[in-house]
């Protein structure tokens, strides 16, 4: 008999590892189905960090000379700040007309890391000193923290990279919000693994 109840014991406790192997969570606490499926694996590594840009007026005016990078990636103070700046635009003048720009800030800022509880957008809102209101999204410190081990021979020598604001050639998945490790592929070297 105490053979027995040993063994329902054990039996238990190896259904109870089981479904601990089968149901997990993601780095952010999400959770997500059967680890072994590749739908699973699939919607794992493909949830998007930041929402994607879903709002024409902005990729039209904004996306015609670089990509149109989402709100969640800076602060509403930040955008407030590029819109009222539209004349100097890194040295470009980008005006719009003010119904437009009007449109285009509203959106920046509803959608903005400060204002959107979405994925790492608050990460990216944390890392700026509430004083701040950096200009660009490589100014701010949780992007350097993200950035810091990567050497300046494949960003900025980089010939098919150049520069940090170029989020594509690293991140595949850059226009769909999602920034994550797995999608990374260095333009000219391959992927990366930190």
């Amino acid at each position: 008999m105490h053979k027995s109840l040993w063994m329902t014991s054990a039996g238990v406790l190896g259904l109870v590892a089981l479904a601990g192997l089968a149901v997990g969570s993601d780095e952010r606490g999400g959770w997500w189905g059967t680890r072994g499926s590749e739908e699973a694996r699939e919607s794992r590594f493909s949830r998007a960090d930041v929402p994607a840009v879903s709002f024409a007026p902005y990729t039209d005016a904004c996306g015609s000379c670089h990509p149109a990078y989402q709100p969640g990636l800076l602060p509403a103070r930040s955008w407030d700040r590029i819109m009222a700046t539209l004349s100097d635009h890194f040295g470009d003048n980008a005006e719009l007309d003010p119904a437009a720009n009007a449109e285009i800030r509203r959106y920046l800022a509803d959608n903005a890391s400060d204002r959107t509880g979405f994925g790492r957008a608050p990460a990216f809102a944390r890392s700026v000193a509430a004083v701040e209101a950096p200009l660009r999204i490589t100014d701010t410190p949780y992007f350097r923290h993200k950035h810091n081990e990567l050497p300046q021979r494949l960003v900025a020598d980089n010939p098919q990279v150049r520069s940090f604001s170029n989020c594509q050639a690293c991140h595949r998945t850059a226009d769909k919000g999602v920034y994550g490790e797995h999608d990374i592929v260095i333009a000219g070297y391959g992927p990366w693994d930190d």
